[in-house]
């Protein structure tokens, strides 16, 4: 299943995407589970890294719950680098649904050149 982000990047390197969860991904009735918006939050400054050029691993996500995420119900995660330090990097994401930043996370990405061939073979 799945969920099936997929990423634009934009002019100034950040990237966006648009997804829907549904009720499988729920930890209460219409609210996506904490740990898929860890996930979607830590796939976004991953994927990130890779519109860079980039294949990194993640050293640390810390993720912020402003807002219940909706279930059935579209939003938005976008995420950019904040600091380039190579071989260390800083991002940060949010998910945004009906205007309104519902999570944010910042994250350290350390860069693994070894997995560029890899990531491609899923670009």
């Amino acid at each position: 299943k799945g969920l099936h982000l997929k990423f634009d990047v934009a002019d100034d390197g950040s990237v966006t995407a648009t997804f829907q969860c549904d009720e499988a991904f729920e930890g209460y009735p219409g609210v996506l589970h904490g740990g898929v918006i860890s996930s979607i939050l830590d796939g976004a400054m991953g994927n990130c890294m890779f519109a860079h050029g980039r294949a990194t691993v993640t050293v640390e996500i810390t993720t912020r719950f402003r807002h219940p995420v909706t279930t059935n119900h579209e939003a938005t995660v976008s995420a950019r680098v904040t600091r380039s330090s190579h071989p260390l990097y800083l991002l940060e994401a949010e998910i945004v649904q009906d205007g309104k930043v519902k999570a944010t996370a910042k994250g350290k990405y350390y860069d693994q050149p070894e997995l560029v061939d890899i990531m491609e073979q899923f670009s």
